[in-house]
């Protein structure tokens, strides 16, 4: 591989406007060509992104796969076509940078797996907030030892995501997989596992599709392996953006408020951190991973367990039954550089 990494775009939406000016900022990264069968969305990443403006363009991924010499792809396309996309970009020997969720259904993240492992290529799921100081301080201190042992998790995201996805692919079904729970929800269910540490055993959830084919409003309950609980509550029928996130742990807790972190101890007053580790972002740890110098830091055993639950929320909302899932899975990979 030379100096740059030659990458395609397979989708050309609004996530991939920000994609690129994250991989550009590396100084390490040449964007050389773009797949999207939308001329609109084209032409508005070559307006917003001079560094694009000379690209190549096609009308699919197949069609750029076989004709450019790249050494990665960033895929950005509705949720049902990532697996697709990926498995095409693997098996053409590419590193992939990969939108949540990582694919729709657990049968395909465990083949995605394998192949990355069959071809030894990078994959990186991007969710973000693996590398967002207050989260990364939240891991940290409960990996040190300084928060206990995780003992209950409360997560709360609300959002107008069903007025604002009306008519839009993310409530078609064959295009986005299911609703808010497999879009923004995503984000609330990884990071959640991810600082918890731990796969969910059990899942009881309730379901409100309000008429609409996918998901809207979702109430969930969970029993991690080593008896942790949680409730997870998403909500897309709601006038405002709100995020809580409470973990209560056997020395200490944490309560982050729409990104505002306060931490309080037993014994001692309520604090907020002023001091936090470094953010990053995932375009520049896939960069430095393709590049061998970093370890990828959100990955896709991470989207596995994020897919795992899902599906088992989804299977109870519909049975109304507590939902046990499957035995253990490939090992979490969960320290941060």
């Amino acid at each position: 591989m030379a100096d740059n990494i030659r990458m395609g775009f397979i989708g050309c939406g609004s996530i991939s406007h920000l994609h690129a000016k994250q991989l550009l900022s590396t100084g390490q990264v040449e964007i050389v060509a773009l797949a999207d069968p939308s001329e609109k969305s084209v032409t508005n990443i070559k307006e917003d992104i001079p560094a694009t403006a000379s690209c190549r363009v096609y009308g699919n991924h197949e069609e750029m796969l076989d004709a450019e010499e790249l050494d990665a792809v960033a895929i950005m396309t509705p949720h049902t076509l990532h697996f697709e996309h990926a498995m095409a970009a693997f098996a053409r020997g590419l590193h992939v940078l990969l939108e949540k969720p990582m694919v729709c259904g657990v049968e395909k993240a465990r083949k995605l797996i394998a192949k990355r492992d069959e071809v030894g290529k990078v994959l990186l799921i991007s969710y973000q907030r693996h590398y967002q100081p207050e989260f990364r301080f939240m891991k940290q201190m409960i990996e040190s030892g300084d928060f206990g042992q995780v003992q209950f998790v409360s997560a709360m995201q609300s959002q107008d995501w069903k007025r604002a996805t009306a008519g839009a692919w993310r409530q078609d079904p064959s295009l986005s997989g299911g609703g808010q729970l497999n879009d923004s929800g995503s984000h609330l269910l990884d990071i959640i596992l991810w600082l918890a540490g731990a796969r969910v055993e059990s899942v009881y959830a309730l379901i409100e599709n309000f008429g609409l084919p996918v998901d809207i409003n979702s109430a969930i309950s969970l029993r991690f392996e080593g008896g942790a609980q949680g409730n997870v509550s998403v909500v897309g029928e709601a006038p405002v953006w709100w995020e809580d996130i409470t973990i209560w742990g056997s020395k200490a807790a944490f309560f982050l408020r729409n990104e505002k972190l306060s931490v309080k101890a037993y014994g001692a007053d309520d604090f907020e951190p002023l001091v936090l580790p470094e953010g990053s972002n995932p375009d520049r740890n896939f960069v430095d991973a393709v590049l061998g110098r970093a370890n990828v830091q959100s990955t896709a055993e991470d989207a596995l367990r994020v897919m795992e639950l899902t599906e088992a929320a989804w299977l109870s909302g519909k049975t109304g039954q507590v939902v046990h899932l499957p035995g253990p899975a490939p090992s979490l990979q969960t320290g941060i550089d």
